[in-house]
């Protein structure tokens, strides 16, 4: 009989930090400027970036929030209803958003600005 291993001498065979951080790498790669990124660059990924974060805050809200189906409804609009609030994320961001954007914005011109 073979004895089964417990829990503590388990290692995954790939860190668990280093599959987040490919994640990561991948999903926010589009909001990175290029080295040498004029500021009305970089000010593009910031908001770019202020209107993903309002978009999920969004999603996070509406979880719990069940289809009218007296106004609408039906598989189609649970279907879109993330296309919506991302789309709600990025009118939100233009008309001014909630400030992240020029928190963003001034973190990526300093680290442009230690990188040089």
């Amino acid at each position: 009989m073979t004895p089964t291993p417990s829990l503590s001498s388990f290692s995954p065979p790939v860190s668990i930090a280093g599959v987040l951080d490919q994640a990561q790498d991948v999903r926010f790669g589009a909001f990175r400027p290029q080295k040498g990124a004029s500021p009305a660059e970089t000010r593009k990924v910031a908001e770019d970036f202020e209107a993903l974060f309002i978009g999920q805050m969004l999603k996070f809200a509406y979880a719990g929030v069940k289809v009218d189906p007296t106004f609408g409804g039906g598989h189609g609009e649970e279907m879109f209803r993330s296309v919506l609030l991302d789309e709600y994320g990025k009118s939100i961001s233009r008309a001014g958003g909630v400030g992240i954007a020029d928190q963003v914005y001034r973190e990526l011109m300093r680290t442009q600005e230690v990188a040089k």
